[in-house]
């Protein structure tokens, strides 16, 4: 029997665990279940509740499922509701509408918040309720012999479904797929997401506010639907109630897309949210002093003049305050509008995050390599910017058990030069309205992308290796119309070893150019992967091909001393294959900056064509120049890029 899996009928005794209700009363106690694991709940709902139900089949197939596992009567729960507590015994069981027949148990116990919950009131609660509660609002009483396992375990399925899975909408919904794939599966591996400090904090907040919103709109939106309905005339105040009705239909839409792209686990880091507004800059220190602090893992005399000597004695003489730290974070949280942080050689353990609100500068005194914060213990970020003007410099940064980016910078500019990023999530991503200056830096081992650049951002990225990361780049969709496009410069970059594109640019479909972009990309692609293996080949072959470059004709003579020239008397035809190798790898990177640039700037040419209609719309038929300066300016020269798993560039499309 497939059902004994997920109970114990044919084995003796519990295998299940128990535990003692909260409370001054003494109930009895009751099954513990809501410890399940991911992969449990997910084949409970996929091979044995739901399978391939549409949305508007859910009931049936739940109680389809109950029916052959739950004990229909004989046993004893507790009965939770917001206001009370009390034992129950169930003598029935109403499958099609998943609510259970009981009666007060005896003796009786209950506990309130109030005393106004006696045996009377209880009873007659119970009799205008016709006896029937909600199944999902029973907690099972223990019993060892393992009789009522499948009946505790079926219970909780139902509770945890109604409670994290199902949502209001969702059997208005189409019913052209299955309700498993669709809404489950996201749902649930949402939930545990969040459950295993998966998913930033701030990300779990803004899906809790929408879910909210969501349901008292399409509560308010289901009043006024069945309002309309229940009133057959053709009036004025009928018609104000279908254009509000409209509307909170459209409100309830957008938050229910906003939703599914937070429970889909590829898209809920490609659109983000917003945060940390609240980080507030401590501004000068009340003496008016700037201080530079110190951080010695160990310190020597000998260190202690070098530091003296490089970086503690200033050139106009002035006399500066010292303070010295044995802490990182330690130190940055004790800094002020213009202070400055140098630390000293060594390999420090930072059980924290770094919020820097104020313009201070963070510097290594030495090699990035000698100077390593390595962070401990889960949390969402490493380190968070929102200052005016942020420098760090001289620092490895390695990111461990984290759930957001190594440095995120949300407002203000932050410099980051001659550094070393070894990431684990995403790698650093700059919000809209900040800036970022990036140069002679190492980024690597992101699991998202290395760069997020948000519209409305500048970001500048010199002379950097970005490598072995999900993406190398990612520049969010900026069409949207509240939105401005970014400012991007690229310039000498190292972007190679990811395991998607080098740069990958996120913005909607658009049904017409993603026809036309979809045949022309593959045949490009096509083109330039039959090039290169033909190119590698006539070079492993010693062979000239005058097609990349050789505009004279070679006599068969001559190609025939090439041939053999790599294996004896014609080193010259070698050093001209190099070379033709080389110009024909330096022209395909050429191209794939020009690519770059000119797909970024034809998608900040569309969103000038949004904003332009946009205003039109609005009645303004002549723009001003300024109002309509929305082009990105885009600057990508001298990048290299090489061994991305998909190649120099791509569009992810939504």
């Amino acid at each position: 029997d497939s059902w004994s899996d997920y109970g114990s009928r044919d084995k003796p005794g519990t295998t299940l665990g128990r535990t003692v209700p909260d409370g001054n009363v003494l109930f009895p106690d009751i099954f513990h279940t809501d410890h399940l694991l991911f992969y449990e709940r997910f084949r409970a709902y996929q091979d044995y509740i739901l399978a391939d139900c549409k949305a508007s089949e859910v009931k049936g197939f739940i109680a389809e499922y109950l029916e052959k596992v739950l004990e229909p009567c004989g046993w004893q729960a507790i009965w939770r509701t917001d206001v009370f507590e009390v034992l129950v015994g169930v003598v029935g069981v109403n499958f099609p509408a998943l609510k259970a027949v009981v009666q007060l148990s005896e003796p009786f116990l209950c506990e309130s918040q109030d005393s106004s919950f006696t045996l009377e009131c209880m009873q007659e609660l119970l009799e205008l309720k016709e006896h029937q509660i909600l199944l999902q609002e029973l907690w099972v009483v223990y019993d060892e012999s393992g009789e009522f396992d499948q009946t505790a375990l079926a219970i909780e399925h139902v509770r945890f479904f109604y409670r994290c899975i199902w949502r209001t909408w969702d059997e208005e919904e189409e019913d052209e797929f299955d309700y498993f794939v669709r809404c489950v599966e996201p749902r649930l591996r949402l939930h545990y997401d969040i459950l295993e400090h998966r998913v930033p904090s701030g990300l779990v907040a803004d899906y809790q506010n929408l879910l909210s919103q969501c349901e008292e709109l399409y509560e308010k939106f289901l009043n006024v639907r069945n309002s309309i309905s229940s009133n057959d005339s053709d009036s004025e105040a009928e018609n104000v109630s279908m254009v509000e009705g409209l509307k909170l239909y459209d409100k309830v839409e957008q938050l229910k897309q906003k939703l599914k792209l937070i429970e889909n686990p590829l898209l809920r880091y490609v659109f983000g949210y917003q945060k940390y507004g609240s980080l507030q800059a401590k501004g000068l220190r009340p003496t008016g002093a700037k201080v530079i602090h110190v951080v010695p893992w160990t310190m020597k005399t000998n260190l202690l003049h070098l530091l003296a000597r490089d970086k503690l004695c200033p050139e106009s003489g002035e006399d500066l305050e010292i303070e010295f730290h044995r802490d990182p974070l330690a130190a940055v949280n004790a800094c002020y509008e213009g202070d400055r942080v140098i630390i000293c050689p060594g390999h420090y353990f930072v059980d924290g995050m770094f919020s820097i609100a104020d313009s201070v500068e963070l510097e290594g005194y030495g090699l990035p390599d000698d100077v390593v914060i390595e962070k401990q213990g889960k949390g969402d970020n490493f380190f968070d910017c929102t200052g005016a003007n942020i420098k760090i410099s001289n620092l490895k940064l390695v990111q461990h058990d984290a759930v957001e980016g190594i440095l995120n910078v949300h407002h203000g500019k932050t410099t980051l030069e001659n550094c070393v990023l070894q990431c684990e999530t995403t790698g650093i991503t700059v919000r809209t309205s900040a800036e970022l200056l990036m140069k002679n830096s190492d980024l690597y081992g992101a699991k998202g992308a290395g760069v997020e650049i948000y519209p409305g951002s500048a970001c500048t990225l010199l002379h950097n290796g970005i490598h072995h990361c999900k993406e190398g780049i990612l520049v969010k969709n900026f069409l949207d119309e509240d939105y401005e496009a970014p400012k991007i410069t690229m310039v000498n970059n190292m972007i190679h070893n990811n395991e998607g594109y080098g740069v990958v640019l996120v913005r909607p479909e658009m049904p017409s150019e993603m026809k036309d972009a979809s045949a022309q990309g593959t045949k490009e692609n096509e083109f330039q992967d039959f090039l290169m293996m033909w190119l590698l080949r006539m070079t492993i072959d010693g062979i000239l091909f005058p097609a990349l470059g050789n505009t004279q004709p070679t006599q068969a003579g001559d190609e025939t001393a090439c041939a053999e020239g790599s294996r004896q008397e014609q080193p010259g035809c070698v050093t001209d294959e190099l070379e033709l190798y080389k110009q024909a790898e330096t022209s395909e990177q050429t191209e794939n900056n020009s690519e770059i640039a000119n797909v970024l700037g034809a998608a900040s040419a569309k969103k000038r064509q949004i904003h332009k209609k946009r205003l039109s719309e609005l009645g303004f038929t002549e723009a001003d120049d300024n109002l309509m300066s929305q082009e990105m300016f885009v600057s990508v020269e001298g990048n290299q890029f090489k061994w991305n798993g998909k190649g120099s560039f791509g569009i992810f499309f939504f």
